[in-house]
């Protein structure tokens, strides 16, 4: 996309001439072993420091060295005092705090909102070793050490906070992390452009909260812009008005199942006097309009667009899905425009998404002097997140595939951005000669999906105008290019590098498109399946599907077919291992009850089952916070209703549908079988899901009616295996 300047042009900051330094210090001996005096910038991270591309504090790390910064990093410090983030001293230009690569929120609780007791990104998986919300706590002991040097917050945890957003922790909707946090200016996505200019303008004495025009960043002002036009979201009832019905950027064509055409043909927000009061709304309503527009952006107008305030969502869900449902349509960074947010007497300004980096630029960040490994101090110990990622590399990032329950395209975005083959193939070489322990095998060629790489718009103009959240919903759109040729290629030149056995692909398989490529299909299941291959169709059931944003079964099965035929073309025996959501928003008792029969009819056993974790910012948390549907107009006549799986019972029942086979969850199934009219699936046959009998020692003798309907929800089924026999059951 236009207007970026290539993060290699940059002149470098002086330090530039001290070269790359083995790791990044995280003592003082350290910094003194490198002749340094003090750190122009120190990150605080909330996980282990392991100097690897795949870990957040390292990308940035590395990126700030490049541009000539002293960079030093204070891994899991202490939050009890302000002594553990005077370790390197004050730094020159900023502090830089993130989570770590988990919201730390996530990172410790379970979907059940139980307590874990391991962390996979701390050395031997201990937990406990960071706060909750440790942004805002980090920020705060910052502040507590150096009060006059500013704090800039990214990662994960800042991104998917940076408005308000619903916090289902503490079950309320909280205000922006910035201004809960008190830093200077958040970092929010991919924040590798953001983070050079930010860098060099704050060298240069300007004042990071002063700084509003940099993508991808959030800064706190007293009053809107006095120089763009308001385009005013923030009341629903007034506000969704446009000369004409602007395209559904949910619907793929004329039919709602062929591919369209993706080019916006409206400005699906309209220019409201921000004076404009309902009774003079109505007034002047139009007929077929609703309410009348005052007038259209003229060309080269600057414009902004306000979202409900933050009393507005925190006391009106059906406000919150309004501020959901715009926010997401503002994504695009070929067309995105800044958003403001009021959260009290201040305003919240957000910048539009960073431009994604070209492929030269991926090729220098990925291609910087990481020493691929876990900080010296650390000694024996066992990082998991580390274990498990050290033989894998990462080949591009983003996701196009707009899946509600998933928070990766507010982070990452949807713009497929992509490594050279060359690039990847230097890092393959790199892991085979350098890292320890390597054995020949390649665990993963992948990032958020398997099968994205250099899948993108057939058109940059289409790409660019294009609102809509996902390329692959309903149906594939047409202007998708879905050629896995490039994929192929880097497929075969990676597994006929020297020394290398095999290269296995972990990632998550998107099977929608990959059944466009017959080609790669063969490829993958030849060469790069380890026995079995973990897909995600999520659901069984067009209901729920259709609130995921997920593809039917049919497609499941068509792929299947082809993965079979392959597998059995190629001599092997190979299975499918798919995974489901339990009590996603929308997702009717039947729902799961069809799910379980299908999975038995299939002999699929679930196991270690989660449910649907609400993560800040994504669309199905939308729908489980406020009870209505985002991905389309909101309307307060009740009209698109979403139904959330909030109590103890039911989530605890979807749960039990997963894992029908296991016996301490038959006294529920029985329980609810019965209640929907359904004992005919209760027996002691193969044409039943569970059985009369119960064994000694399962189940729960007293049934299962808790006194306490507690409200916590679902994330999605981990692991499946392969049942012993084939059963049918019979949908009502």
């Amino acid at each position: 996309m236009d207007g970026a300047q290539d993060i290699t042009s940059y002149h470098p900051y002086w330090a530039n001439r001290d070269g790359a330094a083995k790791f990044l210090p995280t003592s003082r001996a350290e910094m003194d072993a490198l002749g340094w005096d003090s750190c122009d910038i120190i990150i605080v991270t909330g996980d282990a420091y392991v100097d690897h591309p795949s870990f957040g504090m390292a990308v940035m790390g590395r990126i700030l060295e490049d541009q000539g910064f002293r960079v030093g990093i204070i891994s899991q410090p202490a939050w009890d005092s302000a002594d553990p983030y005077r370790t390197l001293g004050k730094p020159n230009l900023y502090f830089g705090v993130t989570a770590g690569n988990m919201d730390s929120m996530i990172n410790r609780y379970t979907a059940d909102l139980r307590i874990r007791h391991n962390d996979s990104y701390t050395p031997n998986d201990e937990g406990g070793k960071r706060p909750d919300r440790a942004v805002m706590i980090y920020t705060q002991r910052c502040k507590e050490a150096y009060k006059d040097v500013p704090i800039v917050i990214g990662g994960i945890e800042a991104s998917l906070r940076r408005i308000a957003h619903y916090d289902y922790w503490s079950n309320k909707v909280r205000r922006s992390v910035l201004m809960d946090s008190k830093a200077d200016i958040l970092l929010f996505g991919n924040a590798d452009r953001a983070i050079i200019e930010l860098s060099h303008r704050i060298a240069a004495g300007e004042k990071a909260r002063e700084i509003t025009d940099i993508r991808g960043t959030a800064v706190m002002m007293s009053a809107p812009p006095k120089d763009h036009t308001i385009l005013d979201m923030s009341d629903i009832d007034i506000g969704q008005v446009v000369i004409r019905e602007p395209e559904n950027p949910y619907t793929f064509g004329p039919d709602g199942k062929e591919g369209g055409d993706c080019k916006e043909k409206a400005d699906p927000l309209t220019v409201k006097d921000t004076n404009y009061t309902a009774d003079k709304a109505k007034s002047e309503a139009a007929p077929g309009d609703g309410v009348r527009v005052k007038k259209r952006l003229e060309p080269g107008e600057k414009a902004v667009v306000r979202l409900p305030d933050f009393t507005a969502v925190r006391d009106d869900p059906i406000q919150y899905a309004q501020a959901s449902r715009v926010l997401h349509l503002e994504s695009n960074p070929g067309n995105a425009r800044p958003l403001i947010q009021k959260h009290d007497a201040r305003w919240l300004y957000l910048a539009p998404p960073p431009i994604p980096l070209t492929t030269p630029e991926m090729d220098h960040v990925f291609g910087l002097t990481y020493a691929r490994a876990p900080h010296p101090s650390y000694g024996d110990a066992k990082i998991p997140a580390w274990e498990m990622i050290k033989f894998s590399v990462n080949i591009m990032r983003g996701c196009f595939g707009g899946c509600t329950f998933c928070s990766i395209t507010e982070h990452e975005g949807r713009v497929i951005q992509s490594r050279s083959k060359e690039s990847i193939v230097k890092e393959i070489e790199d892991i085979r000669d350098k890292v320890d322990g390597f054995t020949g095998v390649i665990s993963d060629l992948g990032g958020p999906t398997a099968n994205m790489y250099r899948l993108a718009c057939k058109d940059d103009d289409i790409q660019k105008s294009c609102r809509r959240l996902s390329c692959v919903y309903p149906t594939i759109c047409r202007n998708l290019d879905t050629d896995h040729s490039s994929l192929i290629d880097l497929y075969k030149d990676a597994r006929e590098i020297p020394g290398i056995k095999k290269i296995l692909i972990a990632s998550g398989l998107r099977y929608d498109i990959a059944v466009e490529s017959p080609e790669y299909i063969r490829e993958l299941v030849t060469h790069h399946v380890g026995g079995y291959l973990k897909i995600a169709p999520e659901h069984t059931e067009q209901g729920p599907l259709n609130k995921m944003m997920k593809p039917g079964m049919g497609t499941y099965d068509r792929f299947k077919e082809m993965f079979d035929e392959a597998a059995k073309a190629a001599g092997k025996k190979y299975y499918l291992i798919p995974y489901f959501i339990a009590a996603h928003p929308g997702t009717e008792d039947t729902d799961m009850m069809n799910l379980a029969i299908w999975l038995k009819a299939n002999g699929f056993r679930a196991d270690q089952v989660q449910t649907f974790y609400p993560s800040p910012m994504s669309l199905a948390t939308s729908m489980y916070y406020s009870e209505s549907d985002p991905l389309k107009p909101v309307r307060r006549d009740g009209k698109n209703p979403v139904t959330p799986i909030k109590g103890l019972r039911q989530r605890r029942l979807h749960k039990a549908f997963l894992r029908y086979h296991d016996p301490d969850n038959w006294p529920i199934l029985r329980e609810a079988l019965t209640e929907m009219g359904r004992e005919d699936l209760i027996g002691n046959g193969d044409e039943h899901l569970i059985p009369t009998w119960q064994p000694k020692g399962t189940g729960n003798k007293k049934g299962f009616k808790p006194k306490k309907r507690e409200k916590h929800v679902s994330f999605r089924t981990q692991q499946a295996g392969e049942g012993r026999r084939k059963w049918r059951g019979k949908k009502p």
